[in-house]
């Protein structure tokens, strides 16, 4: 269901991201059978999809496997890759209709060939759209990112092309996945856990957190644009003082 934009001086998140959190237990509480669960959330994703559109998100970035789910059964990490593969082929009409960019991050290395050929096919077909960016994270975690992103800076000190000591923040910014996105506003985590859980740690530095008890599968638009009006009723200080900010938004 589309949810109409906001109007007047309501601030938009550029960059929403999404813990999918809770699809076993929404499984188990339903009785559902093995697996399932998974099924349902796939199905959650699209309304989301639709309401960061509606409002005018630039960035939707949502976990979908993390690198710490290869530990999981494998019956169970079977089942995710298809249903990933399954995302993927359902999603791309939805892509050419609202002209929606279709991108994934995350170690490719570890995924079947056919999988990373239909994620590369996506990315190709998709890469002209400018309407919004989808980012789907798959084999992804935030650690592996922030030292996937130095092993860059490390070979190019190795070379002789870069000073060790000319390093800082804004060059590492360069080498991360979705360097080219803007970083992240809100980050959303359903299913009732209050962590994190290794994602987007340099992109997040400055989102501010959301989480619910809601499960995945029975996360709605609705409660997403109940956080965008919290989140425009918080102070983003960006570590200066409340009076900065004030005086800051008078001029």
């Amino acid at each position: 269901m589309s949810i109409s934009a906001p109007l007047g001086s309501v601030i938009i998140p550029r960059h929403i991201a999404i813990i999918m959190d809770g699809n076993n237990r929404y499984g188990k509480a339903h009785a559902l059978g093995s697996g399932e669960g998974h099924v349902k959330g796939k199905d959650a994703l699209d309304p989301i999809v639709e309401y960061c559109l509606d409002i005018g998100v630039e960035v939707l970035t949502v976990f979908a496997f993390s690198s710490e789910n290869w530990q999981r059964p494998p019956s169970e990490v079977a089942l995710l890759m298809r249903l990933l593969a399954s995302t993927i082929h359902e999603q791309m009409p939805r892509m050419y209709k609202y002209q929606i960019r279709l991108r994934f991050i995350g170690d490719r290395s570890q995924l079947d060939d056919d999988l990373q050929t239909l994620m590369s096919d996506a990315e190709d077909k998709t890469a002209q759209f400018q309407a919004m960016t989808l980012v789907i994270a798959i084999s992804y975690g935030g650690q592996w990112d922030i030292t996937h992103a130095a092993k860059q800076l490390a070979l190019q000190v190795q070379a002789g092309d870069l000073p060790a000591q000319s390093i800082n923040e804004e060059m590492l910014a360069q080498y991360v996945q979705l360097a080219d996105a803007p970083d992240v506003d809100m980050l959303v985590r359903t299913g009732g856990e209050y962590r994190i859980s290794n994602f987007l740690l340099w992109q997040s530095a400055y989102a501010e957190l959301f989480f619910t008890q809601t499960l995945w599968p029975d996360f709605v638009a609705e409660e997403l644009a109940q956080m965008v009006t919290e989140f425009n009723q918080r102070q983003r200080r960006f570590g200066k003082t409340s009076e900065q900010i004030k005086i800051q938004a008078s001029q």
